[in-house]
């Protein structure tokens, strides 16, 4: 530690601090611009420019080493005169745009010119003009002239973000922030650099010229969409969510946020939101009241368990419900005579475990990994908050990181070591590791395996990292054998000391399993449900013929039921089809719930705005369906209550993390010595992954996030080995056949994917014909 002197205090701070690190500690602002904790260094803008005694010049702040002894003053004439001096540069080129800029309000040049600068310039030359960019439909760059060069931009692409997506060009007053050859900003978070630009230079082109910054309620919330739970700040005006914007939380999410995270309130303003309820009468729909649609369903399920029984009725819901919602859904079914509930929709095995499958550790834990092997994922695209942490070990602690996958996608990160091969070899893959792990330790694996050179550095890395995890992706946890994969890993973590963890795939994985979202008993899984062909379904938030992990089959089983009662915010051409019922529920803006996120990390949130039309919470339309149907044990006033019934027996720490009973990932599953899909002649494993933008409802109706790369319509990616035995060209068009299902895609080269697979997304409509997630695929040259 090294004290110094700041403004007459005394601060103790870290050997290698900087003076702005100094006077953080000691609640001292320093004005800045091109300064960001999260950022490295570049002492750009200058702006932060000090008076140290012994020294003849101001210094800047953040780019001066600490010394013993050192006298700081932040305050001083010679500081301040300084100060003034850069802020006057400044401002030179800056137009004079803050009435319609989308910055006012919050803006950190504003801000502090109101303090350092003066009433008038100087100058009367002409100002320069930056010529505006075209970036993407997220992130507008029309008033570039605003840009003070302070490169927070190009620094979080390249430390935070993994990808140099913007840089700087030319040199003194023609110095611009552009891309290269006039690219697009893809990266699943580049968003965060609105937040991070100090002046209006970038910001946000759904958002832009929409609202002022103070007309805007602020109010705290929850991401629903992966199993980060990112914190947010919805900002609201009138009834309207009108920005999305990370509220900063160092455990979970620090301070940023994913682009669906931001940008996927859109969807709440759709045309597509269901405002009332509809019920479908002679093939036609008819708007009604509540009571009328829920005497309709109510007497529906009535009839059915009287004539068939109650086990003829499923219940299918998704991860990204609340816990309230799963929670009332699943007693509601239990109550009602039927244990067919399930939210794990693109699973293919349903084997139960001894708890809730978690991350294993903590979420911040993530960022000071030293060894990592992740198997079955497409981190950066599953889950972009995650892959930053672990881009952060890398960069920061130098960790290595393992793979094992289909694909090798550029995940933004160096790695060490990688097998790429089909999912059925995943397991084989496992057991070559285990194998390696013993003959390093000198123990016996109870798997048999094959030694080489990956699984030995995979070995060596696990057993001497000081900090390691192995973490099981969204693919690995659908696998056909997710619980073998589990048990193999298990026992090269027990050997090498190793967490082990799933990457969990919704919102709410993790609290849809606490609450017993699933079958208890002699229940059907999802998978079970469509292929029985039940007489009727509950659809809670979901959308199978997108959702499942054979659409194809969902759809068929929905449409030849009897009754199909779907609880939803949108409205879908499929759903209006197979549904007999549409009950309009409220998104996570419209209503309060709970979200258990990987770490186990409880967060529960309020309504920020009210429910639009004649919309209802999920949980206040199950509870009065309970009552309707005359069941008893449900009758919860508000979401309150619910959340202590459903958690009751599960305790958490100060921080709303679970305390770990009721969290595990073991697995007593036996695992072979070989596993293989039984492939006829010319067919092919599928790699099926769920796009970024194609994971949920609100993702799917958010305009600008369907206008990005990552939301193009799907193609099929053929490894070259059979690119190559086709004659393919580029742009050629393809018919990818399962079973009697058929897609026409456009195929593109994929040098980088295991051999005999064929890369088909699941979650699309283009894909949504086919059958199993994990099936054997043909293809054929259109």
């Amino acid at each position: 530690m090294v004290e110094i002197e700041l403004d007459g205090r005394k601060v103790e701070v870290t050997e290698g601090s900087m003076v702005m690190q100094a006077a953080e500690k000691a609640g001292t602002f320093i004005p800045h611009f091109c300064y960001h904790k999260k950022l490295s260094i570049a002492a750009n803008c200058r702006m932060c420019l000090v008076d140290v005694e012994k020294v003849p010049k101001p210094v800047p702040a953040c780019a001066t080493p600490v010394t013993q002894g050192m006298v700081v003053h932040t305050k001083s004439e010679k500081a301040v005169a300084a100060q003034q001096s850069v802020m006057e540069f400044l401002l030179i080129n800056h137009p004079l745009d803050c009435p319609i800029c989308d910055q006012g309000g919050e803006c950190l040049l504003q801000d502090l010119a109101v303090g350092y600068g003066s009433d008038g310039s100087r100058y009367t030359e002409e100002k320069r003009v930056v010529f505006h960019k075209n970036v993407g439909p997220l992130i507008s760059m029309e008033e570039m002239s605003r840009c003070i060069q302070c490169t927070r931009c190009v620094r979080f692409g390249q430390e935070i973000a993994g990808i140099m997506e913007l840089g700087m060009v030319n040199r003194g007053e023609h110095a611009e922030i552009t891309t290269f050859l006039g690219s697009t900003v893809d990266s699943e978070i580049s968003g965060n650099m609105i937040d991070i630009c100090p002046v209006g230079a970038l910001t946000s082109k759904p958002f832009r010229y929409s609202a002022r910054t103070w007309e805007l309620s602020r109010r705290k919330s929850v991401s629903p969409h992966d199993s980060t739970g990112a914190n947010l700040v919805v900002q609201v005006k009138g009834a309207q969510v009108m920005r999305v914007v990370p509220l900063e939380n160092e455990d979970v999410n620090e301070c940023w946020i994913a682009d669906r995270d931001r940008f996927s309130y859109e969807a709440l303003n759709s045309d597509q939101r269901l405002t009332k309820p509809m019920l479908k009468q002679d093939g036609r729909w008819h708007e009604v009241d509540w009571p009328t649609a829920l005497d309709y369903v109510a007497r529906a399920l009535k009839d059915i368990a009287q004539t068939h029984g109650a086990d003829s009725v499923g219940a299918l819901a998704t991860g990204h419900s609340t816990v309230e919602e799963l929670y009332l859904l699943s007693s509601l079914m239990r109550e009602y005579g039927s244990d067919n509930v399930d939210f794990r929709l693109r699973h293919s095995e349903f084997v139960q475990g001894h708890g809730a499958h978690w991350l294993g550790t903590s979420i911040a834990s993530l960022s000071t990994l030293n060894s990592a092997l992740v198997v079955g994922s497409f981190l950066n695209k599953d889950h972009p908050l995650f892959a930053q942490r672990i881009r952060q070990a890398c960069n920061k602690q130098g960790a290595e990181v393992f793979r094992i996958h289909a694909v090798a996608d550029d995940w933004r990160l160096p790695i060490a070591g990688e097998v790429v091969v089909a999912p059925s070899q995943w397991l084989k893959a496992l057991c070559n590791v285990a194998q390696a792990v013993a003959q390093e330790k000198g123990t016996q694996s109870p798997f048999a395996g094959t030694v080489d050179d990956v699984s030995a550095a995979i070995a060596k890395s696990l057993i001497s990292g000081q900090s390691k995890a192995i973490l099981l992706g969204n693919m690995a946890a659908q696998h056909p054998r997710a619980s073998q994969l589990l048990t193999a890993t298990n026992w090269i973590a027990e050997q090498t000391g190793a967490t082990v963890g799933y990457l969990t795939e919704d919102a709410n994985t993790v609290g849809a399993q606490l609450v017993k979202a699933m079958p208890q008993n002699s229940g059907l899984n999802a998978a079970q449900m469509l292929e029985k062909s039940l007489r009727a379904y509950i659809l809670l938030a979901t959308e199978p013929e997108l959702d499942m992990a054979n659409p194809a089959r969902a759809y068929t089983s929905l449409k030849g039921a009897d009754t199909v009662i779907c609880m939803s915010a949108f409205k879908s051409e499929k759903a209006m089809d197979y549904a007999d019922a549409l009950l309009p529920i409220a998104p996570f803006t419209e209503t309060a719930g709970t979200f258990i996120n990987a770490e186990g990390r409880v967060q529960s949130f309020h309504g920020v705005t009210t429910p639009l039309g004649d919309t209802r919470p999920a949980w206040k339309v199950l509870r009065v369906l309970a009552d309707m149907l005359g069941l008893s044990g449900l009758a919860y006033n508000s979401a309150q209550e619910v959340r202590e019934a459903a958690l009751m027996n599960l305790a958490t720490d100060e921080t709303g993390l679970l305390l770990k009973s009721g969290l595990s990932n073991q697995s007593e599953a036996a695992v072979p010595a070989e596993f293989s899909l039984n492939l006829g002649a010319g067919e092919y494993e599928r790699v099926a992954e769920v796009p970024i933008y194609a994971t949920d409802a609100l993702v799917r109706r958010a305009p600008a996030l369907q206008a990005t790369r990552d939301a193009k319509p799907p193609v099929v990616g053929v490894p070259t080995h059979i690119w190559k035995d086709m004659g393919l060209q580029d742009g050629d068009q393809v018919r990818v056949q399962q079973g009697e299902a058929h897609a026409v895609l456009q195929a593109v080269h994929a040098p980088a994917q295991a051999n005999g697979t064929l890369r088909v997304p699941v979650g699309h409509p283009l894909t949504a014909t086919l059958g199993n997630a994990f099936g054997p695929l043909t293809i054929v040259k259109v």
